[in-house]
């Protein structure tokens, strides 16, 4: 069974860090792109960061120069370094990876940033 977990989120204020990790299980995704995306209730889900096999990546305007993805193969985990957080990045942020013609998802972590 393929699954993705995430953990990592929490409170903190704004100006702060936080390390996103999502580690995936039963299958190898290291042929897959992943990435990160989140959610604030009413809005569309958005599209934060991607990683892609040959260790491309792309962000969301908004989150430029504030958040690194990267993976780790071996772990079969990706990573999202969030620094200078604001409040508007307060948002559940869902882990996402594509394999052999499916999607995945992960449950999503908890990311709340004060003011």
């Amino acid at each position: 069974q393929v699954q993705l977990v995430e953990s990592g989120g929490g409170l903190v204020q704004s100006g702060g860090s936080l390390r996103l990790s999502c580690v995936a299980s039963g299958t190898s995704f290291s042929g897959s792109p992943m990435a990160w995306y989140r959610r604030v209730p009413g809005m569309q889900r958005e599209l934060v960061a991607i990683t892609v096999p040959n260790g491309s990546t792309n962000y969301a305007d908004s989150v430029k120069g504030r958040f690194t993805i990267s993976r780790d193969n071996p772990k079969n985990t990706v990573y999202l370094q969030m620094n200078s957080l604001k409040p508007d990045d307060t948002a559940v942020y869902h882990c996402n990876a594509y394999h052999s013609g499916k999607v995945y998802w992960g449950q999503g972590t908890q990311v709340t940033v004060s003011s």
